[in-house]
C-alpha cells in the first residue's frame, strides 16, 4: 500500500536552466547562455523535474518536446518574468505613498505636491493622520515616507528636520489660562496639545479631525483649540494668544531607510528641501 506523498520541495534554483532549454528547444543553446556545460543543463532540469514529480521534457537526439506539464510550466514562468519587469521596470512612474500632519496638507506640503507636478507623472497617495498613525504605517511599509512632529531615529525610519512650528491657543474671546480646563476644548485626538499638556481635562470636549474645521468652530464661539499658526491666514473674529505651556514643536521629514533611496523618491524629496531652502529665506512657513 502506497502511502501520501510528502509535499513538494520544489528546486526553483533550476528553473532558469529549464526556461532557456524550453525558449530554444536546445540544451546547448541554453547551456551557452547561462555558460557551463550541456551535461549541466540537462542535470538540473532532472533534478527539477524530480522535486516537481513530473516529466517536463521528453528528450531526443534531434529535437527537445516540453510535456503539457511543462508547457504549463514554461507560460508560468514566462508571465511572471513579465510582471517583475513590470514592476521593477516602472520605477519612474511608481506610486508615491505619502503621509502628513493634518493642517501641513492645505498650505506648507500642497505647494510641494503642486511643483512635484509640474514635472512628473507620478501618482501620489497622501494620507493625513496623527503622528502616532503615520509612524505606524511608515514601520509596517505603508508609506514612504511622512511630515510629522515627531523626530522618528531608528533602524527603519529616519527624520530630517524641516522647520519650527509655533502653536497658539485660538478663542473668541480671551482665556484665563489657570482656569483653561473650564472651556469646552475642540482637539483633533489623543495627540492633540490641549490634551498632551494639561492633565486635568475639560469635561466638555469636541473631536474633530480636522484642523479648518477646528478653526471654524472657534471662529463660531463653540470652543478653544491649540493649533499651528502657520493655518492662520485669516485672524477675523479670533483671539490668539501664545500657548507657552506647550513643548517645542518640529516639523520633520520622515524617510524609510532604503539602502538607495529610488530614483522617484529622490526627485520629491529634493523638491520638499528646496521648499525648505525657500521658506527660511523668505523667513515664513
Amino acid at each position: 500500500m502506497i502511502g501520501p506523498q510528502s509535499p513538494l520541495s520544489v528546486e526553483y534554483r533550476y528553473l532558469k536552466a529549464f526556461v532557456l532549454t524550453a525558449k530554444h528547444s536546445s540544451f546547448s543553446k541554453a547551456a551557452m547562455e547561462l555558460k557551463v556545460a550541456q551535461s549541466a543543463i540537462s542535470r538540473q532540469i532532472k533534478l527539477l523535474e524530480r522535486s516537481l514529480r513530473q516529466e517536463l521534457i521528453i528528450r531526443s537526439s534531434k529535437k527537445v518536446v516540453l510535456t503539457e506539464r511543462g508547457k504549463e510550466l514554461f507560460f508560468a514562468v514566462q508571465g511572471l518574468e513579465d510582471n517583475v519587469k513590470n514592476i521593477f521596470g516602472q520605477e519612474s512612474k511608481r506610486t508615491i505613498r505619502i503621509g502628513v500632519l493634518q493642517g501641513l496638507l492645505e498650505n506648507w506640503s500642497q505647494r510641494i505636491f503642486e511643483t512635484y507636478y509640474g514635472a512628473h507623472e507620478n501618482n501620489l497617495f497622501i494620507r493625513v493622520a496623527a503622528p502616532s498613525k503615520l509612524k505606524a504605517m511608515l514601520q509596517e511599509g505603508r508609506l514612504d515616507l511622512a511630515f510629522t512632529n515627531e523626530n522618528i531615529q531608528g533602524e527603519l525610519i529616519s527624520s530630517l528636520k524641516l522647520f519650527d512650528e509655533t502653536l497658539v491657543l485660538i478663542s473668541k474671546e480671551k482665556v484665563c489660562m489657570e482656569t483653561i480646563d473650564r472651556y469646552r476644548w475642540i482637539i483633533y485626538g489623543d495627540d492633540d496639545n490641549l490634551v498632551q499638556t494639561y492633565t486635568k481635562r475639560s469635561r466638555d470636549i469636541i473631536e474633530v479631525n480636522d484642523m479648518f474645521t477646528i478653526v471654524h468652530l472657534v471662529r463660531a464661539g463653540v470652543g478653544i483649540a491649540v493649533v499651528p499658526s502657520h493655518i492662520l491666514s485669516d485672524l477675523q473674529g479670533l483671539v490668539v494668544q501664545k500657548f507657552e505651556r506647550s513643548q517645542k514643536s518640529e516639523i520633520y521629514l520622515a524617510v524609510l531607510n532604503f539602502k538607495s533611496t529610488p530614483s522617484y523618491l529622490e526627485e520629491f524629496i529634493q523638491i520638499v528641501m528646496d521648499r525648505r531652502r525657500y521658506v527660511e529665506d523668505q523667513g515664513f512657513h
